[in-house]
């Protein structure tokens, strides 16, 4: 399982509701609105 980096929900790799890639990592996502906010401000989610 991996953790979303917006909301730190568990999120099933192999059933994600949206995937993002950053200096060449995936991140998962439970949703697609926490994707739009990861994209607007990565670093912000990853301190």
């Amino acid at each position: 399982m991996a953790i979303d980096p917006v909301c730190k929900m568990e999120v099933d790799e192999s059933a994600p509701a949206a995937t993002a890639e950053y200096k060449g990592k995936t991140y998962y996502f439970c949703a697609p609105g926490c994707k739009w906010q990861f994209e607007q401000d990565p670093e912000k989610f990853l301190e």
